[in-house]
């Protein structure tokens, strides 16, 4: 190291006074600590240290208990310690000695006084070094932004105070100084705007994560996390760890496979979650369990969405949906109190036909007030077969929005803009009306539609939709999928437009979910996974499982999917019949045949829920993208721009494996 005082000399080092033969006394634990009155070592040449309090002796160098003599150099090891974090002295600590250790993050070089912003991830303090210390004044001069020191001095009032730091109205006179490691210069920038890409910052994750902005999300992360686990525990629930390598499961997306070295042929998956197992667990009488677990699921990714993620899994036996929905409620609420002082409101709880009705989504953002209004019975029998077509069609609607007070809010280019919006998510087009004056009927309404349909007709949809004067009303018609594809986004940018959005946070809980869905195949799939229970019984179920509804819940915030659980099946028979209608019977006692032998060993009522913690911590932070809430993430294509994962494996690796690689 490079010092304004003496540490073993290493070439390169600044000399300061020697130290006396006898200075240091050995302690009980194996170190010795100066006399008292004695120089440390890391002091500069000509400066004195104030008496440490025992309390604070971390201030002070400890050496190894062996003399010099009877050790080699290399052993002869000099250990600092720090009484303090940068970011924790305040004003009551003036006088105190204090050791600091962190980065620089400022240099300001004023010819008779050096300032040096001094950091590490509980904040940032000015240090001061003056040129009463020679060397150690020389020293600081050479010092550049994110360079590592090591610093002993008191703690004085600061003659220029800065409001914006916790640590503003004070200052660390330094008294000693050492340079632990130099630095080159930063590939982004870590003070002051932002102005790398995403690209550049992920592949210096290691410096875009000592920003102050990612140390206050990693910070907030492990605080969540902490309460969460208190929480939980608190309520009677066990931490149970479950198998990472484990079979296949059908829960939506691809398995990660681990191929199997001393089973020939054979594989593993990394858990998608840890499903099979919490059910068992269950039936073992573990009563409730609960695990922060790290899962796996080989998908297209996106803001919200990484091949490896975390998430709070929880299962409880002899509950309902209710217990599961308010052991979470309580978790959400004390959680958002606890990071944020911000109080829940009461979750709104939505059927999950309604919600797609009202919001053409299953997990609307609730701040927003816009709702999409059916208008089929009003254009059924139009003449106007854009309308008219779906309005007839069970598997279509038309779905009118009102924009409140839009006239003179909203420019045409900006209508034009919607219309284009919803085009580029596969509708065939966007009508529109304004609405001038109600009390001259339809011919107080302009639209370009207006051609297609009777005065009646147009009448009954100002009715139909609530619309007073000013007032402007888009229409979607088209299938089902396509009103869930472009309405959300409609919807969110009118909003937007007009700041009619609210802010804070707004919970809901979708629930009614159906038992299944068709794939692109037309054949039977689990809406959720296929241990969900139906709210019918097992006949009920397969004479028509189209019709079927899970008790299942999904819980959203602000219009992202937190998590979602059911109550399971614990009867074997339902949950044959569960299989029999997905056509997977004989599948399924190969891969769960473990499972449904549990099921018939006195398998309690159980229900839980997994909740994301990637997007619940960037909820919290208020970020963008679950990418800024974890440490080292994937990009959109999952890779690693830190470690270039996945890469290739040596042919070594692959033949102990039994792999070959073919290539195209």
């Amino acid at each position: 190291v490079e010092s304004g005082a003496q540490a073993d000399k290493p070439k390169d080092s600044v000399d300061g006074d020697k130290k006396k033969d006898g200075d240091a006394t050995t302690t009980e634990g194996g170190s010795s600590d100066p006399k008292p009155g004695a120089t440390s070592s890391t002091e500069s040449s000509g400066s004195s240290k104030p008496e440490a309090n025992p309390a604070q002796s971390g201030c002070r160098v400890r050496r190894a208990s062996l003399e010099p003599d009877c050790v080699p150099t290399f052993l002869q090891v000099w250990v600092m310690k720090r009484t303090h974090c940068c970011g924790e002295l305040r004003r009551s600590q003036v006088g105190t000695g204090v050791a600091l250790s962190g980065w620089v993050q400022r240099v300001r070089n004023l010819g008779g006084l050096v300032f040096l912003d001094l950091c590490d991830r509980s904040g940032l303090v000015q240090a001061v070094v003056s040129p009463e210390s020679k060397r150690c004044f020389e020293l600081a001069a050479k010092v550049r932004s994110e360079f590592v020191l090591h610093v002993n001095g008191v703690v004085q009032v600061r003659q220029s105070p800065n409001p914006a730091l916790q640590t503003g109205d004070i200052e660390v006179a330094v008294e000693s100084l050492e340079v632990l490691n130099k630095a080159v210069t930063p590939a982004i920038p870590l003070d002051g705007p932002l102005e790398a890409s995403e690209e550049t910052r992920l592949a210096h994750r290691h410096l875009d994560l000592r920003r102050p902005e990612m140390q206050r999300r990693l910070r907030l992360r492990s605080d969540a996390t902490a309460f969460v686990r208190n929480h939980l525990e608190a309520e009677g629930f066990l931490h149970i760890e479950t198998p990472n390598l484990a079979p296949t499961t059908p829960e939506g997306a691809r398995d990660y496979l681990v191929p199997s070295r001393i089973h020939r042929g054979k594989f593993y998956a990394l858990p998608q979650s840890p499903q099979l197992f919490k059910q068992m667990l269950m039936v073992a009488g573990c009563d409730r369990y609960y695990q922060i677990a790290r899962c796996f699921r080989d998908e297209d990714l996106r803001h919200d969405r990484q091949p490896e993620f975390t998430q709070i899994d929880i299962e409880a036996s002899f509950v309902d949906e209710r217990d599961v929905m308010e052991i979470t409620e309580r978790m959400l609420k004390g959680l958002f109190q606890h990071c944020l002082d911000v109080e829940l409101p009461d979750f709104t709880v939505l059927a999950h036909a309604d919600a797609l009705r009202r919001f053409a989504t299953d997990k609307p953002d609730l701040r927003n007030p816009l709702e999409f209004i059916d208008v089929d019975e009003v254009v059924r029998d139009s003449g106007f077969t854009v309308f008219s077509g779906p309005a007839s069609d069970p598997d279509s609607r038309v779905a009118a929005l009102r924009a409140p007070a839009a006239l003179g809010r909203m420019s045409r280019k900006q209508i034009d803009h919607c219309e284009s919006l919803v085009r580029d998510h596969g509708a065939k087009g966007l009508a529109s009306m304004r609405v001038r004056s109600l009390a001259e009927g339809s011919a107080g309404v302009q639209s370009s539609i207006l051609k297609f349909l009777t005065p009646n007709e147009v009448e009954n949809l100002i009715r139909a939709t609530d619309a007073q004067d000013g007032d402007l009303i888009f229409f979607l018609a088209g299938s089902s999928e396509v009103i869930e594809a472009a309405g959300p986004l409609l919807r969110s940018w009118v909003a937007s437009r007009l700041e009619l959005s609210t802010s804070g946070f707004r919970a809901a809980w979708i629930v009614d979910w159906p038992l299944f869905e068709l794939d692109d195949h037309g054949l039977l799939v689990p809406a959720h996974h296929p241990f969900t229970q139906p709210r019918c019984g097992a006949e009920e179920l397969e004479a028509s499982p189209r019709s079927a509804t899970a008790r299942a819940y999904d819980v959203v915030v602000n219009g992202y999917e937190l998590g979602g659980g059911s109550i399971r099946n614990h009867d074997v028979r339902l949950q044959r019949a569960v299989f029999r209608s997905l056509r997977m019977e004989q599948e399924a006692n190969v891969r769960f045949g473990f499972l449904l032998d549990a099921l018939e060993s006195g398998c309690p009522p159980h229900g839980g829920i997994a909740l994301g913690m990637d997007r619940l911590v960037m909820l919290l932070a208020g970020a963008d993208s679950i990418r800024e809430v974890i440490a080292f993430p994937k990009t959109l294509s999952a890779t690693c721009p830190v470690t270039r994962a996945p890469t290739e494996a040596d042919a070594h690796q692959l033949g102990d494996l039994h792999l070959e690689i073919r290539r195209r």
